[in-house]
């Protein structure tokens, strides 16, 4: 890696898609949204029914696992929310970044400032807010720690439990002018959290605990080593064509994660929405450094590079 590279080339490599062809790439249909949301929440209620249905069985471990994928792949609509590109309409992609990042213990509307932020200066080690929280695994130890997810923990507890009374908890890589919608969306999400858990007492249930909680935290771990691959051996510069990996993965990952894996174009055109990315895939493909396979070779890759 070493000092953070200026090439000056990201107004040229935008240029590689055709105008034409970007204007229809850029347009957002409410229907796709629509239909993507709807079939995400059919999975977490089927999910779920089948957590509750094989309790006190040995099927219930693999069900818990297949709803730790489906409760942790939220990440990706609530990423595709705070672009507001989910919807064409504005409201509703509000309303799918607060409850998929509720369920993933995000408050979204801190994360559209930071995801912001990393967007404005990926890979840049003195800006990035990725690069600043996370540590960049050089060993074992500290590939296993990220991947343990308790630096995530411990981050989301800080969201809980300090931006809904107006503090900032030493963050200051997001604007003055994005706190006032952190604030707000982190009173919102301890009300939220507040009203499960009183919900579940007064009906003396643990319905919330077996079909979102156990299988948040079994899934922590997944979603951490996914969200590994999207910029880790990558160079620290501000190329385009290779500070974002894409990794094609295989359609029910990518179906799951609103096309995220379509990386690298996501961070050329942001404003691309998830049902487009496949075709901005066909276009940008022969100017991409780093597309992998799968999952499973980058982490090939980066268990390579530990000391």
């Amino acid at each position: 890696m070493g000092t953070y590279q200026v090439t000056g080339q990201r107004a040229r490599q935008m240029r590689v898609v055709p105008a034409e062809v970007l204007k229809r790439l850029y347009a957002r249909d409410d229907a796709k949204g629509l239909v993507q949301t709807a079939a995400h929440l059919a999975l977490l209620i089927a999910g779920g029914w089948l957590v509750l249905e094989t309790r006190g069985t040995w099927w219930l471990v693999p069900a818990l696992l297949l709803q730790a994928v489906f409760v942790n792949a939220l990440f990706g609509a609530m990423h595709e929310a705070v672009h507001y590109s989910a919807f064409k309409t504005r409201w509703p992609n509000d309303v799918l970044a607060f409850f998929s990042g509720a369920a993933i213990l995000n408050n979204a509307g801190f994360y559209r400032h930071y995801h912001y932020a990393h967007h404005r200066y990926t890979q840049d080690p003195a800006r990035d807010p990725e690069l600043l929280t996370s540590v960049v695994p050089r060993t074992w130890g500290q590939y296993l720690f990220r991947v343990s997810a308790l630096p995530f923990v411990m981050i989301r507890a800080r969201d809980i439990f300090v931006f809904p009374f107006g503090r900032r908890g030493n963050v200051d890589y997001i604007h003055n002018s994005g706190w006032p919608e952190v604030h707000r969306w982190g009173r919102l999400l301890l009300a939220f959290y507040a009203a499960l858990l009183a919900g579940s007492v007064l009906l003396q249930t643990t319905v919330v605990l077996w079909v979102w909680f156990i299988p948040l935290l079994i899934g922590l771990p997944l979603l951490r080593l996914y969200l590994l691959c999207e910029h880790t051996l990558c160079p620290e510069s501000d190329d385009g064509f290779a500070n974002t990996r894409t990794t094609l993965s295989n359609p029910a990952v990518r179906f799951l994660m609103w096309n995220l894996p379509f990386h690298a174009e996501h961070h050329l055109f942001p404003n691309i929405p998830f049902h487009q990315l496949p075709e901005a895939h066909r276009h940008l493909r022969p100017h991409l450094k780093y597309v992998a396979r799968s999952y499973t070779q980058v982490h090939r890759e980066i268990v390579r590079s530990l000391a």
